[in-house]
């Protein structure tokens, strides 16, 4: 065997392996260069006409993704691999991670129908996935809120998507429920325009709708009010409680009796 030959033709393959290296490496360089910049560009431009956060997020991730990969598949081509090969095996595991990780991309799938939709944003109040609170971020897989309790929840976007999804900011305003129960011998006329009168002094009441006072039932105990005011659901506890302090006030005021639940109890048993 000629040394001469086989040392003249280990060092041209050692040279073309080195610079087919060096090529490649300078390949992955600049092109993570450039595919970090069509990124940011994508996302300033998404930015600058104000499109949702997290939906730029979203499609910034998936264009990382897709660049990188055609990107790797370029140098393997570069250095004579049959990508379609490869291109079938990197498919072939994407079925077998997707079969094992069938929750986490169905989490993934439904964020992105919910960035489509629009059923809430940061900032609402809302009831999804059997959780109340205030949406603190839409993220790829979970949506994360904080419960009136200050407790941060992160929920599944599978979960949120599957189910009945409540947004309390969505409309305008909100009705606060309350319910006053009189004693019988109360006139329940009377503690109607006194409720009205009271509710219309409380503050951030919206006017339109107005406050609904009505008879809401007559029970053994007596007449049952119900007392309803709207307003906005930055409101909705202020409202709340101060409506609670106006039905006690004016029953005081008015010298009404408390309703003696125990004692009928008594006299229908007997």
């Amino acid at each position: 065997m000629d040394m001469d030959a086989i040392k003249v033709f280990m060092s041209t393959t050692a040279t073309e392996l080195a610079l087919k290296i060096a090529a490649a490496i300078a390949f992955w360089i600049i092109g993570r260069w450039l595919i970090g910049k069509v990124v940011r560009l994508i996302s300033a431009a998404m930015n600058r006409n104000h499109v949702d956060p997290t939906l730029t997020k979203y499609l910034g991730s998936i264009v990382n993704v897709a660049l990188n990969i055609t990107l790797v598949l370029g140098i393997l081509g570069y250095f004579g691999i049959q990508t379609t090969s490869f291109a079938a095996m990197l498919a072939g595991a994407g079925v077998a991670i997707g079969a094992a990780w069938s929750g986490l991309l169905g989490n993934f799938a439904a964020g992105a129908f919910m960035l489509v939709l629009r059923p809430f944003k940061v900032g609402d109040f809302v009831s999804i996935g059997g959780t109340v609170g205030t949406v603190r971020e839409l993220g790829l897989f979970g949506t994360t809120i904080v419960t009136p309790d200050n407790v941060m929840t992160l929920v599944g976007n599978g979960k949120i998507f599957g189910d009945t999804i409540q947004n309390f900011n969505a409309l305008p305003v909100r009705r606060v429920e309350r319910l006053a129960q009189l004693a019988n011998g109360v006139d329940p006329l009377d503690a109607i325009a006194r409720f009205k009168a009271a509710v219309a002094q409380i503050p951030n009441v919206a006017i339109t709708p107005a406050p609904e006072i009505n008879l809401l039932d007559m029970k053994l105990e007596g007449p049952q009010i119900a007392v309803r005011p709207y307003t906005h659901n930055d409101h909705y506890w202020q409202v709340y409680f101060a409506t609670n302090e106006a039905i006690v006030r004016v029953c005081q005021e008015a010298g009404w009796p408390a309703p003696a639940l125990t004692q009928i109890h008594k006299v229908a048993q007997a």
